[in-house]
This record gives C-alpha cells, structure tokens and sequence, in this order.
C-alpha cells in the first residue's frame, strides 16, 4: 500500500514554477523537440509555427505528461516525443478553434488566422496534425497509437457538440460537461495514459492515471470558464467575455439561467441566442447575483480533489507530488 499523499487544504501549493523545475530537462527537450519536429520545407508553414511557438503558454499538456512519466519510471526519450505530440495535437486545435470561434487575441497576442489568415490556420494545424502521428508511429508503441487515435476522434467530436450547443439557451449542464471532457479533459486524460504506458505500469496505474488527466483537465476548463467573466484581459491574454460573444452556454452562464429572475433569464437566453457583447453588463450581474462562478469553482474544486484522490495509486515521490500540485494549480490559477 503506499503512502497517502498529502490531499488536505492545509498541504503545501507549490507554484506553476516550482512544479516544472521539477522536471526542468525534460522539459527544455520538449521545446527542443517542438522546434524541430515543427520545421518545414514550405515556408508558410515555418511561419505560422514560429508564431505558435513565439505565443508560449503554460505548457501544462508536456509538464504533465513527463511529470507522470517519470513518476512511473520512465526513463529514455520515449516521454519527451509524446509530451511534443500531445502539445501538437492542442495547438492543431487551437489552430482551427480560432478559425471556427472568429477569435484575433490568443495569450495576449494576435491569432494565428488574423495574422495568416483562415486558409493558413487550418492547413498548418491539419500539418501540426499529421506530424504530431508521424512522432507517434515512430514510437511503436501500439497502445500509444490506439489512445491517441481515439482521443483525436473524441476532441473532434467535441467540437462539433459545441458548435451544436452554441447559441441554444437550452444546454445542459451534463451536455456542457460532456462538451468540456471531449474538448479538453480528453487530451489531458490521453497524455497521462500514455505516460503510464511508456513507464511500463500495470493496468491499475494506467487507469489511475488516465482517470487523474481527466478529473484534472475538466478542473482546468472550469476555472477556465470563470475566468471568462473575471479576470484581466491583458494578464489571460483573451478578451473578457470571449464565451458569450460565441453564444457559448458554460456553467456561470446554465447556473444563472437554473437560479435567475425571470428578467436575467430572458437577458442571458437573449445573449446565448445573438452572441455579442451588448448584454454582458446584466449578463456578468445575474451571475454575479445567483452565485455562478462561485458554483462553477466549487465544481472544479471537487474535480482537483478527486485528481488528487487518483495519486494514491502512485508511489510516493516528488513526481507525484508535481501531479498534486499540478491537480490544485488546475482549480486555483487566475490567469
């Protein structure tokens, strides 16, 4: 049986900072590989990839598979590939989101297809697609391959729930939940398991940790989705209220719509239908009002702490204490 970690609130937080010097090699391999693997003949495409590259980002894909990987004993260079092939696979989305959403700001900086342009933006993130299953077939590793493909199906489909549930008041919270596990939670789920399975452990680790990804990742895309109506556009580097010009239906936005007077309700059911930003002054009160981000971060909370739960599975050792604070970063980051 191995050692409890540490779940309590009383439990030291360790910094974003603290958690990737944990793994700082791996971690300068990782970008070393994302600039090689991203390089192209075509000049366009070395464009847009030094655009991507140049916009940085939490990393938190890579940082949370090499820090799983070594959790379970993973040793070699099999880790780092697939830290940059998960990487791959969220920027191609990131590239053909911005494209869909009509988003121009992305981590403070112009987008990809404002920059480029739609037709650019989508064929570099079909080649970010395709070069990140160039690096997984070259692993060999036919478990890694079958997690992948299936976790690229599901992100695919996830997309196209949302583009169903845009601008329908009537979302549900569990097709919101549903939407968020297939776009985000998946892929951090996908990237724990297959470290697991380059660390070679058994099938109750593996599913542990494929289990902590998801809890983790749903945590992340909550607090993301608070962040949506609180937070500082030049620190998150996305416009406020971002969701609701989309006519996206998040979890402040259902919970108000649950808890709302009947005047809120018609306000917000009127800004999902239309998008925009004319109705986001009644819009953020009536969250404000009913409690919806408080609601919204308890849900992530409670993901975080099942996260952590999942660890026990883990022997104790400073890796998995970087997915610990990994799991509280998740529900607590502000920007």
């Amino acid at each position: 049986m191995h050692a409890t970690l540490p779940h309590s609130a009383a439990a030291p937080r360790m910094s974003l900072q603290e958690i990737r010097a944990l793994v700082q090699p791996d971690l300068r391999a990782v970008d070393a590989v994302v600039r090689a693997r991203l390089k192209s003949a075509v000049p366009l495409v070395d464009q847009v990839a030094e655009h991507i590259i140049a916009g940085g980002g939490k990393r938190l894909r890579p940082t949370l598979v090499v820090l799983a990987a070594r959790a379970c004993g993973s040793t070699g260079e099999a880790h780092i590939e697939a830290a940059a092939f998960i990487e791959f696979i969220h920027t191609a989305t990131l590239l053909h989101d911005d494209v869909v959403d009509g988003s121009s700001l992305r981590r403070g900086r112009d987008t990809a297809n404002r920059v480029f342009g739609n037709q650019a933006s989508v064929l570099v993130g079909d080649f970010v697609y395709s070069r990140a299953f160039q690096m997984m077939a070259a692993l060999a590793r036919q478990p890694v391959m079958e997690i992948m493909a299936l976790a690229t199906n599901v992100i695919a489909e996830g997309e196209v729930l949302q583009l169903m549930n845009a601008r329908d008041p009537d979302t549900t919270e569990e097709r919101y939940l549903e939407v968020i596990y297939r776009k985000t939670a998946k892929l951090f789920e996908a990237g724990a398991e297959v470290a697991a399975v380059l660390g070679g452990v058994g099938p109750e680790v593996r599913r542990a940790l494929a289990a902590y990804g998801r809890h983790l990742g749903t945590a992340y895309q909550l607090i993301d989705d608070v962040l949506d109506y609180r937070s500082n556009p030049k620190e998150r580097g996305k416009n406020l209220g971002d969701d609701l010009a989309e006519g996206k239906p998040t979890l402040p936005l259902i919970h108000a719509l649950r808890h709302g007077t009947e005047a809120q309700r018609a306000a917000i059911r009127d800004a999902i239908r239309h998008g925009g930003l004319v109705q986001l002054e009644p819009v953020v009160a009536a969250i404000d009002s009913t409690g919806g981000l408080a609601y919204t971060t308890d849900r992530a909370l409670e993901e975080s702490q099942r996260a952590l739960e999942c660890l026990e599975a883990l022997p104790r050792t400073p890796y998995c204490e970087g997915l610990a604070g990994l799991a509280r970063f998740a529900a607590e980051h502000t920007s």
